[in-house]
């Protein structure tokens, strides 16, 4: 975690346009930070990310044995509930700086899919692929929403984040930390289609460096209900408050709000 921290500030120094982006997405979003609170937030979110990357590599290529002590879950009883219905079980997740690591240490208490976005690089994707089908019981491109739905009624729990942007297709806007934020429907469609019971889970880093905490909440009453629009609303929601937990480990350097209503100006220079 230390050579970590130190590849954060490194970054921080060297990637002058994903500082940027991540300094644009704090003030958006923290509006009520000082300046000089949001800009210890952005470099914050720097470290955090270096540590991430150490992270998924212990993630990928550490021994399960050995990562076992560092998993403090709590709510596993709601990932059975849900499969105890018989429909599949979506589990709803955001792009933490330390994923990776989150979701191996809940897959050494239950086993589960994942959906995952293809790399551009096809040395890191055949790597990151390589990982993920050994670590999870399947690996499913973004892509391949048919394949998330055949596995959902099969019954299966697929670990999914809607949190990024996706361009205008599928997408509504609703708002992120009060800006309107062009977010994928698509958890509400796959809920609907399948029955799957939604079952938020988030991981977060411990401060003294002993472990992780996995929390994997109730599945979500009424969901999606007649409303797609208020669907969607409510995932955003409730990601928000999951951030707001610890700002510092989410990815801030996606740009959340590049496509924009109305044909708006771009947020990012």
């Amino acid at each position: 975690m230390a050579g970590g921290r130190l590849l954060g500030r490194l970054a921080w120094r060297l990637a002058g346009r994903r500082r940027q982006i991540t300094e644009t997405n704090i003030r958006l979003c923290f509006p009520d930070l000082a300046p000089l609170e949001q800009q210890r937030l952005a470099k914050d979110s720097f470290i955090s990310l270096g540590q991430g990357i150490v992270e998924t590599a212990m993630a990928w290529w550490t021994p399960g044995g050995r990562l076992q002590p560092l998993a403090h879950v709590s709510g596993l009883e709601h990932l059975d509930a849900g499969l105890a219905r018989g429909q599949g079980v979506i589990l709803l997740s955001a792009h933490f700086v330390n994923l990776e690591i989150g979701g191996r240490l809940l897959a050494l208490s239950r086993p589960f899919q994942v959906l995952y976005r293809e790399h551009k690089n096809p040395v890191f994707e055949s790597v990151m692929r390589k990982a993920r089908e050994h670590h999870f019981e399947k690996a499913i491109s973004r892509d391949d929403m048919r394949g998330m739905i055949r596995s959902l009624k099969q019954n299966r729990a697929v670990w999914y984040a809607p949190d990024q942007n996706y361009g205008r297709e599928h997408s509504v806007f609703v708002t992120f930390f009060g800006q309107p934020a062009a977010t994928i429907t698509a958890t509400a469609r796959l809920a609907r289609i399948t029955g799957a019971a939604v079952v938020p889970f988030f991981q977060s880093r411990r401060s003294d460096g002993r472990g992780y905490d996995l929390r994997l909440l109730p599945a979500l009453d009424d969901f999606p209900g007649d409303d797609e629009i208020a669907a969607t609303q409510r995932i955003n929601d409730l990601i928000e408050t999951a951030i707001r937990q610890q700002p510092e480990q989410y990815l801030w350097m996606h740009r959340r709000f590049k496509t924009r209503p109305d044909n708006q100006p771009s947020l990012y220079q």
